[in-house]
């Protein structure tokens, strides 16, 4: 086969314009990450699916299983990572048969909440503030806090608060949705209203809030997130690694991405417009990768 010098030059130059991190990981590489239903998750796996994709050639599936198929199929090799694991209390159960054949990675986010929140505007700052209080959180008519699912844990925690606490309330369950339209309707015109969240949550970053200060510590404490591979990972994608590694979000970064992808609608929408307007903290993560070359 004859090649014209032109073209060959071409071709060459055309190489030597692309920087060396992003030409090394322009090979299609093919990742599989497991992800949940939980909003953050959601968020922070298409951010991620997205950057990689468009960014540096890789071929990626979002694979959405239980917790308990994600850990299985991770230490089978069949999931590659997962962006989110809570330790040292929430996710230890799952981590434990397995501990042997995954890797948990550096955190990203750090001081995660459970509890009963209320807006900053009310008075109140204690659990037990409530129980004087009662009167002034009314939900349709009775002392009330909106919870969601009555199978969530928070939901279950929540009862126990009740029942610790001694307070005069009941848990108004329903959907995650329909407790933050409650939420933001009473937000707008400044009532009090109490209920259960978490954090990381796109609400802290759309709304003042607070949690109320839980001394019996029902809620247990604030724990980290990390992110997590198969054990074999590391060595098999050190640039990824070191990425991840260099990743770090908080409140207002997280938060404002959930926001984000809560107010367009769509996740890989929502996850586009918010790396187009935080090119700055990307820059960063990616950079990382720059010493493993």
């Amino acid at each position: 086969m004859k090649f014209h010098m032109k073209t060959v030059s071409s071709a060459l130059l055309a190489c030597a314009l692309i920087p060396a991190s992003q030409g090394l990981m322009a090979q299609d590489k093919e990742l599989v990450i497991g992800t949940n239903n939980w909003a953050e998750n959601i968020a922070v796996a298409n951010m991620w699916k997205i950057l990689l994709e468009d960014e540096y050639g890789y071929d990626i599936e979002l694979s959405n299983v239980s917790k308990n198929a994600l850990y299985a199929a991770m230490s089978q090799g069949d999931i590659d990572i997962s962006m989110e694991i809570w330790l040292p209390v929430t996710d230890k159960p799952f981590l434990e048969p397995y501990k042997d054949e995954l890797q948990v990675h550096d955190a990203w986010y750090e001081g995660t909440g459970l509890g009963l929140v209320v807006p900053s505007y009310v008075e109140i700052d204690t659990i037990p503030e409530l129980k004087e209080n009662a009167d002034q959180y009314e939900y349709q008519g009775s002392p009330s806090i909106l919870g969601i699912d009555s199978g969530s844990a928070i939901a279950g925690l929540t009862d126990d608060a009740i029942e610790q606490y001694a307070l005069p309330l009941s848990q108004v369950n329903s959907s995650g949705p329909a407790m933050m339209a409650a939420l933001d309707g009473a937000y707008v015109n400044e009532e009090p209203i109490v209920v259960t969240l978490w954090s990381p949550h796109w609400a802290f970053a759309e709304y003042d809030l607070k949690y109320l200060e839980d001394p019996k510590g029902v809620y247990g404490v604030n724990e980290t997130i990390y992110w997590f591979s198969r054990g074999d990972f590391s060595n098999d994608d050190p640039w990824l690694t070191e990425v991840l590694n260099a990743w770090k979000m908080d409140d207002d970064t997280l938060g404002g991405l959930m926001a984000t992808i809560e107010e367009v609608g769509d996740p890989e929408e929502g996850a586009q417009q918010w790396i187009d307007n935080h090119r700055d903290i990307i820059d960063k993560w990616l950079a990382a990768g720059d010493k493993t070359n």
